[in-house]
């Protein structure tokens, strides 16, 4: 069976909704951070659920596990490793690694 696809306008709706959600995250973050945990996650569940792909540089800038944004040297930590060529981000709330190679 082939699944049925969204509208293009809801697709590109739901783009801008989650664009807006996770620009906003990045203005609470200083001063609620629950909060900005929670414009992540409505911008996940959006995705999900009009089968929108984040972008490369949205899915790397919040931790799956909590929905914290990772912010180096406030909630997350970066390590370059030479031995398996990966850069290490690990997040400080839920100590969650994530590993992306590099050349």
């Amino acid at each position: 069976m082939n699944r049925s696809k969204k509208p293009e306008y809801q697709t590109r709706l739901a783009r801008e909704r989650i664009d807006i959600l996770l620009s906003v995250a990045e203005k609470e973050f200083r001063k609620h951070i629950e909060r900005s945990r929670r414009y992540v996650e409505l911008a996940q569940k959006i995705a999900l659920r009009y089968n929108v792909r984040l972008i490369e540089n949205e899915k790397r800038s919040f931790c799956k596990k909590c929905n914290t944004l990772l912010k180096p040297g406030v909630t997350s930590q970066t390590r370059l490793d030479k031995d398996t060529k990966t850069v290490n981000v690990t997040c400080l709330n839920c100590k969650k690694i994530y590993r992306y190679p590099y050349k």
